[in-house]
């Protein structure tokens, strides 16, 4: 079985030595890392992962803002978990990561992640592309015991019996010697739809990529089911025919997983022969949206409205509205009117940084939403590591409150009731 690497956001590959700090990966792998890394460097992955060179180590790979796991085209996995803690690599700690990973995943919108249960996944004992395969694994479960959908399929061809209508044109230009044939057209209530062949062929794509017992042995009996199926000629062609409408709303997640694992469809693609499969997601994204979904659910509705990626301003009004600012989460009181406005960054602050590692613009950009939105003050959310966890409250003269806030995201439910109830 091919070996699975981890690394935090951050961490860098190495090659040829062991060094402390560092993840030493052979010398094919690296090699096949750097080309997908060059390859790619025009598109979204050069925020994902650099290139560099270190006096007395050689060529650096350090991997940068994207979570996820790819897989390289002889097997070779690498695993990218968030960075939370600097000190601490222990099994029960990665096992902890992949778990709050998925967790975080289950609040993208319009990703098929919300079916995860994170209870029954043994993440010590499975890799997260096997999570990903068990998931799209049990939507096709759920799929074959409703049954396939089917529908009508034009056939044609030269045959010895007669049904449907016979193509005289074709009959006259094939059976002119064949008197016992008929060149006929008919239809067929058959399971080769687009849809299907679709499932097929990620059922077989996966069943090469797996490295779960488990997985393999699934796949190996859905596909008895899908027997009937021929595998997708061109893949895209097949997606562009589907027809997703309320006879087929079962096949939804499914198709969008197929998707995911066919096309690259995570947040970004990617180019390159080294690579097999890439699922990648910005981890700003991540930690905004697990945020605004812990905040929406524990917050008291009755004495609270809050709206994510607000829209009810803009920085200039006049000759016209320019330029929308647009903060992650606005919160109003409905008894008083008092509004409080909340920005996640996700950044790993430290006492040793210049003004923590906060950035002038983060703390312009809160400046403008106190002053737009008249907020009681402004909060800026930052994920709580080793390096520094102790709230920080910035004032000014003329009334601006911006207040630095840290969530323990292995106690995310209890740090978000707490900034709440300061409220």
């Amino acid at each position: 079985m091919k070996p699975i690497y981890q690394i935090q956001e951050y961490g860098s590959f190495i090659t040829g030595r062991d060094i402390g700090g560092y993840v030493t990966l052979p010398q094919q792998i690296f090699a096949k890392l750097e080309q997908f890394v060059l390859n790619n460097r025009c598109d979204d992955t050069f925020e994902f992962m650099r290139l560099s060179t270190k006096k007395g180590i050689g060529k650096v790979i350090t991997v940068r803002n994207y979570v996820g796991i790819i897989v390289l085209n002889d097997g070779t996995s690498i695993e990218i978990l968030p960075k939370i803690t600097y000190s601490d690599m222990s099994d029960d700690y990665i096992i902890k990561t992949k778990k709050l990973l998925l967790d975080m995943l289950k609040t993208l919108d319009n990703y098929p992640y919300k079916s995860f249960q994170t209870a029954n996944i043994s993440c010590d004992k499975i890799n997260i592309l096997d999570i990903f395969i068990r998931m799209f694994i049990d939507e096709v479960f759920y799929i074959v015991k409703r049954g396939l959908k089917c529908n009508y399929e034009l056939i044609e061809e030269n045959a010895t019996f007669l049904k449907g209508k016979i193509k005289f044109s074709e009959h006259i230009k094939y059976n002119h010697t064949h008197k016992e044939k008929n060149y006929i057209q008919y239809d067929v209530f058959s399971v080769n739809r687009p849809e299907n062949r679709i499932l097929k062929t990620t059922l077989i794509y996966l069943y090469k990529h797996s490295k779960s017992t488990k997985n393999k042995t699934d796949i190996k009996i859905l596909l008895n089911s899908f027997d009937e199926v021929p595998k997708c000629i061109d893949v895209n062609s097949d997606f562009e025919k589907c027809i997703l409408n309320r006879n087929t709303k079962d096949y939804n997640n499914a198709l969008i997983w197929s998707k995911i694992f066919m096309m690259g469809k995570s947040f970004t693609s990617f180019t390159g022969s080294e690579v097999a499969i890439a699922l990648l997601f910005p981890m700003e994204v991540l930690f905004e949206k697990y945020i605004a979904f812990l905040m929406k659910k524990y917050i008291n509705k009755t004495r609270y409205c809050i709206s994510v990626q607000d829209k009810s301003f803009y920085l200039f009004d006049k000759p016209s509205k320019k330029f929308s600012i647009r903060p992650d989460l606005v919160i109003k009181c409905q008894f008083n009117n008092k509004v409080y406005v909340m920005d996640t960054k996700w950044k790993i602050l430290s006492s040793d940084k210049a003004n923590y590692g906060i950035s002038q613009s983060d703390m312009y950009q809160m400046y403008v939403y106190q002053k737009k939105y008249n907020a009681e003050y402004v909060t800026l959310i930052y994920p709580r590591t080793d390096k520094l966890s102790e709230k920080i409250q910035f004032e000014a003269l003329d009334g601006i409150d911006v207040r630095v806030e840290f969530i323990d995201l292995f106690n995310a439910k209890n740090c978000i009731k707490s900034l709440i109830d300061e409220i």
